[in-house]
């Protein structure tokens, strides 16, 4: 019984903590990028600190040529005149200075192809994050939506039909007072004499009560056909 006991508080326990998680996924995974972003930062700056320290070695290695070149005519030279003893010292130093040498070259291969790995993962490592990076814009773009749509019997969406409403009212308000307007003129303008004086005018019947360009046309030209 106690073990059964034990295991039903584990799993309301693990089912929490899942909860939990599913409901700060997206703060979770913004933490994750930040934390990927921070380590390929940190690799970058050890990349370009060994880059720095093979370049140092290869300068090491060019010195380390030059005295040995430089020695080695001295001993000839040494040799020459048959000064055996300062040959022989000589040569000892430029025996320690070729495994020196040697050494240094066979370092500057092993950091020159460790340093082409790293930058290749590092290069990868890159690729990955841009790819994190627009996954996470889109599931937090796609997050946003969601909860817009899980809010839709709430306030969200009753505001927009709410709004919609609102703009549905003015609208025929403001119907309704232009045509109240237009009525109250019509009203007005049946019951005035000149008012249907100017309508007739216009619709033909009659002299016109006002000139228009076209009168004014014949009339000029009427005086200047019109002989002196």
């Amino acid at each position: 019984m106690m073990k059964q006991f034990f295991a039903l508080v584990r799993g309301h326990s693990h089912e929490a903590a899942e909860a939990v998680v599913d409901r700060n996924a997206l703060v979770i995974l913004r933490q994750q990028v930040r934390d990927c972003a921070d380590a390929i930062a940190a690799a970058r700056r050890a990349v370009a600190i060994a880059i720095a320290q093979n370049d140092q070695e290869i300068v090491q290695f060019k010195k380390l040529v030059a005295r040995i070149e430089d020695l080695e005519q001295r001993t000839v030279a040494a040799l020459e005149q048959g000064r055996n003893e300062l040959a022989r010292e000589a040569a000892e130093t430029i025996a320690l200075l070729e495994a020196e040498r040697d050494a240094s070259d066979a370092a500057q291969k092993t950091f020159g192809t460790e340093i082409e790995r790293l930058k290749r993962i590092v290069r990868a490592s890159e690729m990955r994050l841009r790819e994190l990076q627009r996954g996470q814009r889109i599931v937090a773009a796609v997050d946003s939506t969601q909860r817009l749509r899980e809010s839709a019997p709430g306030s969200s969406l009753s505001a927009l039909r709410d709004a919609e409403a609102t703009l549905l009212r003015l609208r025929t308000r403001q119907k309704q007072i232009d045509a109240a307007a237009a009525a109250m003129a019509e009203m007005e303008q049946s019951g005035d004499p000149a008012a249907v004086s100017e309508k007739l005018a216009a619709a033909g019947c009659g002299m016109p009560l006002k000139s228009s360009a076209d009168t004014v046309l014949e009339r000029l030209a009427s005086k200047i056909a019109r002989p002196a």
